[in-house]
């Protein structure tokens, strides 16, 4: 039987956990100031061996666990049924899961996501990833031919950005080519709009008014 859970005992929790969290809070922060500092802590560092060596590992990590450039997970059904007809079936079902699991990873931030955690886990021993539903949206799909110059600019971007990390290993560079793309896109977005016939407006009551 499910037992109720109520806000006072989920808040009860969450002080008990930070309570856990307070004593390790100190050396976190020293680990962050010594290996992955904030712009204006930087100056203070006379050597930068602890940074690259974090983000190598980083990087390395991200290569051979989560590789952004090829397939590093896959769903199929328990021994038990994988050689009976309903899990041949099941098998060929999950296949297809995959690859739209795959396919939304791609399109999303999972990559350079997935490299800061990493770097938290080598920094701090430890490490999490926030996973927010994002609304539907109907995409239109023109020919690329078709592609006006400002959008084909964002795409070349975005595709550097894409190729970085498996070409380069470059996390912070793929993650500046992300950043360069997406305001590309969004000034690509801006310039399509204002360039759009104004709508009439039609069956207006002031209008309607002026006879």
């Amino acid at each position: 039987m499910n037992q109720a859970i109520f806000p006072a005992e989920i808040l009860a929790r969450q002080a008990r956990a930070l309570a856990r969290r307070r004593p390790h809070e100190s050396s976190w922060r020293d680990a962050y100031d010594h290996v992955l500092p904030r712009h204006d802590l930087q100056a203070s560092l006379y050597d930068a061996t602890a940074a690259d060596a974090a983000e190598q590992l980083a990087a390395s990590l991200l290569a051979e666990l989560t590789p952004p450039w090829s397939r590093w997970f896959g769903l199929a059904p328990a021994d038990a049924l994988a050689e009976t007809e309903a899990g041949q079936a099941m098998a060929f079902a999950l296949e297809g899961t995959t690859r739209i699991l795959q396919t939304a990873f791609d399109r999303s931030n999972f990559a350079i996501e997935m490299h800061q955690a990493f770097l938290d886990l080598v920094i701090t021993g430890t490490g999490v990833i926030m996973v927010e539903e994002a609304p539907l949206a109907y995409v239109f799909r023109p020919d690329e031919a078709a592609f006006p110059a400002f959008f084909a600019a964002a795409l070349a971007t975005r595709l550097a950005a894409e190729f970085c990390i498996p070409l380069t290993e470059a996390t912070s560079r793929a993650q500046l080519l992300f950043s360069q793309a997406e305001a590309e896109l969004r000034a690509a977005r801006h310039a399509d709009s204002a360039q759009a016939t104004p709508r009439a407006m039609r069956d207006f009551p002031l209008i309607a008014a002026r006879g």
